[in-house]
């Protein structure tokens, strides 16, 4: 039987093991572990797992992390497009592991504030959304580098573009799932080849929405309302619907004063009043010259230009309010009595 000293080292070591530092090698296989567990790649890190895998020194870090900061709290903050961001970021890591399988040099990974608000602080991370690359040489963790708000532009592929220049690898095409399941694509298959008989004979017959004028009519004034409410450049600038009021978050901005910015809902106030005065202008020309009452005509036509007028003062006015520009009046040189000679 072992010494009672010798039976304490023994009993010991395995403690003496598990708190040694982990080295390079261990570091790696335990990350691509994690990885492998995650169904997007991304690791979940909280304040441990980010002093034992970023905080250890560079000679034990042989990797590069991207760190997606988080809060689940600020998830319905429409400005912050935080689920929408990590979504792509997910999509930028699975996208990087399959052109790049069992790649120890790079991880992807997020944290989240509610569990890990150290961390936070020691990266200095004041404000959302935040990307950050943890490379080795980068000996402190607030000394690592920030993604840049521009690389979140075009979303994934603009962050895929950060992570090739600052590491030299390469992420390859930013794979996105399909809209459809391949089981939604064939029953959709299914269903269109039942309902060709049905709208061959209904063209036959003339019966379609085509064949309706009514929808045209309304295809029409989406369309146009579509295109001066600014509807094509909210969607390919993601632009939010309204902002949240900084100082009162129970109050919303429809209008942003500033030109370098605006939001859905101002577009849509000015789409609507282009879109009425021109439903005016249509109805006056279409169908009150069709009106026999001659009363009623004047009293049409008034009210036309009485809501023309205050829709176009209206767009003229946030037009200014917004930008700063004027509209002046200019009247001919020939008008003005001071020009003629006396």
């Amino acid at each position: 039987m072992a010494p009672a000293p010798a039976r304490h080292l023994l009993l010991l070591l395995p403690l003496l093991l598990a708190a040694a530092p982990a080295g390079a090698d261990d570091l790696v296989a335990e990350l691509q572990s994690l990885r492998a567990r995650s169904p997007s790649g991304v690791i979940h890190l909280t304040d441990t797992s980010v002093t034992r895998f970023l905080s250890a020194p560079a000679s034990r870090r042989p990797y590069s992390v991207l760190l997606f900061f988080d809060a689940a709290a600020l998830h319905s903050k429409p400005d912050l497009h935080l689920p929408q961001l990590r979504t792509e970021f997910a999509l930028l890591a699975a996208s990087f592991h399959d052109r790049n399988p069992g790649s120890g040099d790079l991880f992807f990974a997020d944290i989240e504030f509610a569990e890990s608000q150290h961390s936070f602080h020691q990266f200095g991370v004041n404000s959302l959304p935040h990307v950050r690359l943890i490379r080795p040489e980068h000996s402190t963790l607030a000394g690592s580098e920030q993604m840049d708000q521009s690389h979140f532009g075009r979303l994934a592929d603009s962050m895929a573009e950060f992570v090739e220049s600052r590491t030299g690898l390469e992420v390859g095409p930013i794979v996105r799932p399909p809209l459809l399941s391949r089981n939604q694509i064939i029953l959709l298959g299914i269903l269109f080849l039942i309902s060709i008989p049905f709208a061959i004979k209904r063209v036959i017959e003339g019966e379609t929405l085509l064949h309706d004028r009514r929808v045209w009519m309304a295809g029409a004034l989406f369309v146009y309302f579509f295109s001066v409410s600014g509807g094509m450049y909210g969607i390919i600038r993601h632009t939010p619907m309204f902002l949240t009021d900084r100082s009162d978050p129970d109050k919303l901005v429809f209008f942003y004063q500033g030109s370098g910015m605006q939001l859905g809902a101002e577009g849509f106030a000015v789409g609507f009043l282009y879109t009425l005065v021109g439903l005016m202008i249509a109805g006056v020309t279409h169908l009150l010259v069709k009106v026999e009452s001659l009363q009623t005509q004047r009293f049409a036509m008034m009210a036309v230009i009485a809501i023309g007028w205050w829709a176009v003062r209206k767009v003229i006015f946030l037009d200014n309010w917004k930008t700063g520009y004027s509209i002046h009046t200019f009247w001919p040189s020939s008008w003005r009595i001071w020009n003629h000679p006396h």
